[in-house]
């Protein structure tokens, strides 16, 4: 009887090891067994600022032109995403507008997404590109700049990504402008010479303006952003040409026509009125204060001069033949010039 209390004390301590014994061989085959995945970043978290600032790193400094106007959003379903591991990803759909009243563009926009981050060369580093109307991307969490352009007309914006759905309307504040050309009397002006510059109203360092459009065709439709531009119009290749100052509302097609005063004209060295042309023939136009307007070579040189008075000097064979004429608006024409000095030339000469 006296030994129960010892037996039962022996039991206690051997459970006591046993239990000690699992505790420390779960423990030793715990490190086998794979760890809970960790909680992802709260896609709301804020992103600290770059410490190099951003804003001269663009053509021009981000624009806060975000829409408050919520954009319905419908993630893509089925087909490539271009992106492994999208679904750690936000996505971005966007849109552009004129203005806040007018219809969401559908074609012609360019879209580049650009990250906060340089790459080697100082620049930033261009992430991804889409054309047409609205656009839809896959980023990585992170602050990135929107580049939208349509036509000459661009806005930039700054976002911050997370691993959300957002949805945003860009607001380009732009307009258009169209352009074509008369005579005086209204007569549409059609040729093939006909085109227009266009250019902003400041100045560069050289004391020049800026050019945003060259060589534009007439009823060619130029998206602007909005501001009073300065426009050259070039009636062929001499001194047909007028300017003019036209603004450009945002939302609106502003169309501007241009009046010129000029004709086309036609040379011809010949040896009678209404005689054939003399090839090999080289050709001065000159000013009434006898500065060179153009000059050519050949038997039918032709020019678009503005409307005015002028000197026409011909060289053929050593000798030189000229004559004044006058070109009226409008009056296309053949300006004869007489190979031949006149009899009364002749008399005078031989008197002398």
């Amino acid at each position: 009887m006296k030994t129960q209390p010892a037996l039962w004390w022996a039991r206690i301590v051997g459970a006591l090891w046993f239990a000690l014994a699992v505790s420390l061989s779960g423990a030793a085959m715990g490190q086998d067994v794979p760890l809970p995945p960790k909680a992802k970043p709260d896609p709301n978290a804020p992103i600290p600022e770059p410490e190099t600032p951003i804003q001269n790193l663009l053509d021009r400094e981000p624009e806060p032109l975000f829409s408050d106007t919520l954009v319905p959003y419908a993630p893509a379903t089925g087909g490539n995403t271009g992106f492994s591991g999208y679904q750690d990803q936000g996505a971005l759909y966007l849109m552009a507008k004129l203005t806040r009243d007018t219809q969401p563009i559908e074609s012609g926009l360019i879209w580049r997404i650009y990250s906060e981050t340089m790459n080697t060369d100082g620049r930033l580093e261009l992430v991804a590109t889409a054309r047409g109307g609205d656009a839809e991307f896959r980023l990585d969490p992170g602050s990135y700049l929107i580049h939208t352009a349509y036509g000459h007309a661009t806005a930039t914006n700054r976002i911050v990504i997370g691993r959300d759905v957002q949805s945003k309307m860009v607001i380009l504040n732009a307009g258009g402008i169209k352009l074509d050309a008369a005579l005086a009397d209204d007569t549409p002006l059609v040729s093939p010479e006909l085109r227009f510059d266009i250019y902003g109203t400041e100045f560069n360092e050289r004391g020049e303006r800026n050019l945003i459009a060259e060589n534009v065709q007439p009823d060619k439709i130029i998206r602007l952003a909005p501001d009073t531009y300065h426009i050259v119009s070039n009636y062929g290749s001499a001194n047909a040409i007028v300017r003019a100052d036209v603004q450009v509302i945002p939302g609106r097609l502003t169309e501007a026509t241009i009046y010129h005063n000029a004709a086309d004209i036609t040379l011809k060295l010949v040896n009678e009125e209404g005689g054939e042309a003399i090839a090999n023939t080289s050709w001065s136009v000159l000013s009434p204060g006898g500065d060179v307007v153009v000059e050519a070579n050949g038997a039918f040189p032709d020019f678009v001069l503005a409307a005015g008075e002028y000197e026409v000097v011909a060289r053929n064979n050593g000798r030189l033949f000229q004559r004044t004429f006058v070109v009226e608006a409008g009056l296309n024409r053949e300006v004869e010039v007489l190979a031949r000095v006149k009899k009364d030339s002749q008399r005078a000469g031989a008197r002398k």
